[in-house]
């Protein structure tokens, strides 16, 4: 968990100076960047999202 913690800043900060990179030179390749690194991270957060849902359906307390 703690790793999650320092990891989600770290990738926000990269995909926004991504995206901002590109706003001031307008070279695709950091729109790309910015963007697949996004949707990675989105399918990352469901996974780890989708395994919680399933730890509390499964390991229901008694």
């Amino acid at each position: 968990m703690l790793l999650l913690r320092i990891l989600i800043p770290l990738t926000a900060i990269v995909i926004v100076a991504g995206f901002f990179a590109y706003a001031l030179t307008r070279e695709r390749r950091y729109f790309t960047f910015a963007l697949r690194l996004l949707k990675i991270a989105l399918l990352i957060v469901l996974v780890i999202f989708a395994l919680l849902f399933l730890e509390r359906l499964v390991f229901v307390p008694l």
